[in-house]
């Protein structure tokens, strides 16, 4: 068995990389605890140096891994380099950050001494997308390492070459050596793999169906488990929203990773007095966009990862325009090689059409008639997903109540785009799974929270 690395952008067949044997997955996880009971001795100093320069690393070689990810996944290389550049950021962060976040609690018991610790619990196994190579790995590798942990990466089968590099970051940074480590293996053998006694937690990124099968596996091992899924993200444009930023912000999020990404906005809810000229400007704003070869500088949207997702991404809009949605702009699979889709505008979209129910994984808007913002409201939350929502508004205090009252999602935003920043925690509720990663939320849940007292 072995990883083909196709170029979604060309078509061509670039590398083949070995699936890793069996017996070197079962001594890369023991290596892997023996490195974890060495690591958990060292102090925060040395792992945040180490860190530091894991940071390092990555910006040094950010073009080279620009273009690894643009060759195995379709990303603009200008994005991949911001992409390192993040990536470094998280590194930096946990490595000024970790001490402080793990730091003793002190509790006032009567006793002698009572406090809470936090401790590491060993080899993490993280099951990571594609389509964020290196950024969905460094948020949990990050704040686990500087945790004192020790992590596997299982990666998408289509980007071999970027969970290589990841590994070779670490090794180039001084980490000891089997501390990270990459497994080239497919989908089902990762249940096995979270069975085996040495592994202590798993956190997966991922589609809702894998969520569902990593977290029967977890809880059959009755280990812990991060599950950060899927994502229908709402965007409320309410009658006195700014229409010029609104739109301008709900195109550039929808069409970040050529539409790829759990906390896309891919839902457009827009009241009547609103709904005319948003619809104008967003078919405008979205077809100006340049779509082509990602190793082209001047790119702003590459391809989609793989043909058969862009194939999935087009049945998804011709099943909705069957059922009445608008088509006004894009819908058709472009001639040619590579697994390109264009920027494509539905409109009146309701329930029951896949652009309403489903996630639309490419650059697809989906905008939905509301009549006010009790509507919006309704619709936004009866999605199954709750990852991310965002809401347009001039009335800031309007705003801040609808998205921490009333909007049922991990993340919400009033007049900007959801986005991932260390300083925050990230996760969903409902089907977009469970459990925290970023922040000081992040770094605690692959930690023993540890009650002491000495009476």
């Amino acid at each position: 068995m072995s990883m083909q690395v196709v170029n979604p952008a060309t078509g061509e067949k670039l590398r083949e990389y070995p699936e890793t044997p069996a017996r070197q997955v079962r001594a890369a996880v023991a290596r892997a605890d023996e490195a974890f009971r060495a690591w958990r001795g060292t102090s925060f100093a040395d792992r945040s140096r180490l860190m530091r320069e894991a940071g390092r690393v990555l910006r040094s070689r950010a073009k080279e891994y620009a273009v690894l990810m643009a060759e195995e996944m379709g990303k603009p290389v200008r994005d991949g380099r911001a992409e390192a550049e993040k990536s470094a950021s998280a590194c930096d962060y946990y490595a000024e950050n970790a001490e402080r976040f793990l730091a003793r609690e002190q509790v006032d018991t009567g006793a002698h001494r009572s406090f809470v610790s936090f401790q590491p619990l060993g080899v993490i196994l993280a099951v990571m997308p594609w389509n964020f190579p290196f950024w969905q790995v460094f948020r949990f590798a990050a704040p686990a390492l500087m945790a004192g942990n020790a992590g596997l990466l299982k990666h998408a089968a289509n980007v071999p070459g970027c969970a290589l590099a990841i590994e070779e970051v670490f090794r180039s940074a001084g980490f000891p050596e089997h501390l990270f480590r990459s497994l080239l293996i497919p989908g089902k053998k990762v249940p096995a793999l979270i069975r085996n006694p040495l592994v202590r937690a798993v956190t997966l990124t991922g589609s809702t169906a894998a969520g569902r099968a990593v977290g029967r596996a977890a809880g059959q091992a009755l280990k812990k488990a991060v599950l950060e899924l899927g994502g229908s993200d709402p965007y409320l444009v309410l009658e006195d929203a700014d229409l010029e930023l609104a739109v301008e912000t709900c195109a550039t999020s929808r069409l970040i990773n050529a539409g790829q990404s759990c906390i896309a906005a891919k839902r457009f809810l827009v009241v009547p007095a609103l709904r005319s000229e948003f619809e104008r400007r967003l078919v405008e704003r979205m077809r100006n966009v340049q779509m082509g070869d990602p190793l082209d500088e001047n790119t702003q949207m590459g391809p989609q990862a793989r043909v058969d997702l862009r194939d999935e991404l087009h049945d998804q809009v011709r099943r909705s325009i069957e059922k009445g949605a608008r088509l006004l702009l894009g819908g058709e699979v472009p001639t040619g090689p590579g697994a390109f889709y264009p920027p494509t505008v539905l409109a009146d979209v309701r329930a029951g059409m896949a652009a309403h129910d489903e996630e639309l994984f490419g650059p697809v808007a989906a905008i939905i008639p509301v009549r006010d913002e009790e509507e919006a409201l309704a619709v936004a939350n009866a999605s199954v997903f709750g990852l991310g929502a965002a809401v347009f508004t001039r009335d800031r205090e309007r705003g801040e109540r609808i998205a921490e009252r009333e909007l049922d999602a991990g993340a919400c935003f009033v007049n900007a785009f959801v986005k991932s920043d260390p300083r925050l925690p990230f996760g969903g509720v409902k089907e977009s799974g469970h459990g925290r990663e970023l922040s000081h939320y992040g770094i605690r849940e692959f930690v023993n929270i540890k009650a002491v007292v000495v009476a």
